[in-house]
């Protein structure tokens, strides 16, 4: 298959590989959320811990499936994808956990993916960050040009 322009069937790949995800967070399954991860990999939370790989991603993640995030679901509403090459794509997202129906999403997400020499998409890196509303707001107010289109 040549892989010099992205495709839809790509962009479905991608849509697809985060759709995974937020299954296997419902379900509270740490290994299928982590085996959705490049070996290396590298998960930056909110809050500001580092895990690294598909492997440490999915162990702690099935603690907090265990516990602090028992029962919770993951939310996402995709913004933007682009894609660098033929392999890589870079995917913008608004997302947040919740139980029962999702409030506003609170955090937003920036997804490095990568095509595997098995053609199958996963997540090499991913980073959040809580959104600062109010904070937005008083910059958007005060210094109009920082507004984004």
């Amino acid at each position: 298959m040549n892989h010099q322009r992205t495709t839809e069937a790509d962009t479905a790949a991608v849509r697809h590989l985060l759709e995974r995800s937020c299954e296997a967070w419902g379900r509270g399954d740490g290994a299928a959320y982590g085996e959705l991860f490049t070996d290396d990999a590298t998960d930056v939370t909110f809050v500001g811990t580092v895990y690294q790989g598909g492997e440490e991603i999915g162990r702690a993640h099935q603690a907090l499936f265990d516990s602090f995030l028992k029962d919770t679901r993951l939310a996402m509403e995709i913004l933007d994808i682009r894609f660098y090459g033929a392999d890589t794509a870079v995917v913008v997202s608004r997302g947040d956990v919740h139980k029962g129906r999702p409030g506003k999403l609170g955090k937003v997400q920036t997804y490095t993916l990568v095509r595997g020499e098995d053609g199958r998409w996963r997540i090499a890196a991913i980073q959040k960050t809580k959104r600062q509303r109010l904070m937005e707001a008083v910059s958007f107010k005060f210094q109009p040009a920082t507004k984004p289109r």
